[in-house]
């Protein structure tokens, strides 16, 4: 599959990046588009007007996703990871029709439910792994972190006009069109995986991946970047309303900037990443950058241009980190257990995405904003402190090049 004279991305790696971006893009809309309006849509509907129902039927999907990425992970180590993609769409379009046709709130949360069961994460990176070559592997990983970023900003602009033109049904609808949409990519598009390389130490216990200390503080970092994202945005907007003066129908015209800005200075970071082999120092300064953020947002946070600012330094930091984790994490698991070592990394994400939300909102009601982000402060500041103390990672092996040295940068 892969030239072993170049050193540039194949065909096959671009076609693998592109339509695996493309699947993971897909896929989010069932998330991202609700978020805008259903919290209103809901209102009008049976069972609507109980904020805690609605609250359960936002969130039923990131929690069926994280209770089952780690299985699905491993399930694509041991059958294949096309298999375990199709049959995760197949579920999330499932899903996808029965909250399109739900007439209740009660029906609604049994799709959620049903379309977070389709966690195909983990099978998704481990699949980008396979089919790159590790020199190349952290830009097929920014693809798909760049189309996740960029599917959040267009959904901000397009949830509510799609609302007005289609209703919540369609927009349910139009996700579930999409995933079985996604499922011809996988199946006429992205590139056949290689066979997987014969391994004489066998399988790797659970334990041994779960625990690794370098494993670990990749997944603490994903928890502790996800948490801050969820409880940032629980007074965010608020902040946007009562302090900068912008009503809620124009938010969008701070994030979108801001995330568009932030991916010409991501794409920058990682080639300096990729080339100059510079991984862990780029990765650290991200973390740097988001720990920045934290403190701009408690000390400087109340003005618009100064709230605009500091989500665009924030964006920077998400979208390198998104890009960097799981590339780094494919390179330090065993290679047979790469979907485990991915479904574990992508079960801590969906854990810190409920955990932010709900420490973002309990602090905020009971000591206000700045607590909010003093506590994001503290637990980047230690992941901070576990990015510094990281190991070496394994050098990526150039083409031509018989052995693995230490990156020692």
């Amino acid at each position: 599959m892969f030239s072993p004279s170049a050193d540039a991305m194949t065909r096959d790696e671009k076609r693998a990046g592109a339509s695996l971006a493309a699947i993971f893009a897909l896929r989010m809309l069932g998330l991202f588009l609700i978020l805008p309006v259903f919290a209103v849509h809901a209102q009008g509907i049976p069972g609507g007007s109980d904020l805690t129902l609605v609250g359960i039927a936002i969130g039923a999907y990131g929690l069926t996703q994280s209770m089952l990425q780690i299985a699905f992970g491993a399930a694509s180590d041991r059958f294949g990871r096309k298999r375990v993609i199709i049959i995760g769409l197949v579920i999330f379009a499932i899903g996808s029709f029965v909250a399109a046709l739900a007439p209740d709130i009660y029906w609604v949360i049994a799709g959620r439910i049903l379309q977070g069961a389709g966690a195909i994460s983990a099978a998704v990176t481990a699949l980008a792994a396979d089919l790159t070559r590790e020199q190349h592997r952290t830009k097929v990983m920014a693809m798909i972190g760049s189309s996740i970023g960029l599917v959040f900003a267009l959904s901000l602009v397009l949830a509510p006009v799609l609302y007005r033109a289609i209703g919540m049904g369609g927009l349910f609808g139009m996700t579930g069109a999409l995933a079985m949409a996604a499922i011809l990519l996988v199946l006429y598009v992205v590139p056949e995986p290689p066979p997987p390389a014969p391994h004489d130490d066998g399988p790797v216990p659970f334990s041994k991946i779960a625990f690794d200390p370098q494993l670990l503080r990749l997944n603490f970092g994903i928890f502790t970047l996800h948490l801050a994202q969820m409880a940032m945005f629980v007074v965010i907007p608020l902040a946007l309303v009562n302090a900068a003066g912008l009503v809620l129908a124009d938010h969008w015209k701070v994030y979108l900037p801001a995330l568009m800005l932030s991916f010409v200075l991501m794409v920058p970071a990682i080639i300096v990443a990729e080339k100059k082999n510079k991984t862990k120092p780029v990765f650290n300064g991200a973390i740097l950058l988001i720990l920045l953020t934290q403190l701009g947002f408690g000390v400087f946070g109340e003005g618009l241009w100064s709230l605009s600012f500091f989500l665009f330094l924030f964006f920077v930091g998400f979208n390198i980190l998104e890009a960097s984790l799981p590339s780094m994490i494919s390179r330090i698991a065993p290679p047979q257990s790469k979907g485990l070592a991915l479904g574990i990394y992508n079960t801590t994400q969906a854990f810190g995405l409920a955990a932010g939300g709900a420490l973002g909102g309990f602090l905020a009601q009971r000591f206000g904003a700045d607590a909010v982000f003093a506590v994001c402060g503290l637990l980047t500041l230690v992941w901070l402190r576990l990015g510094l103390t990281m190991a070496p990672l394994p050098m990526r092996v150039k083409p031509g090049a018989t052995q693995v040295a230490a990156q020692t940068n």
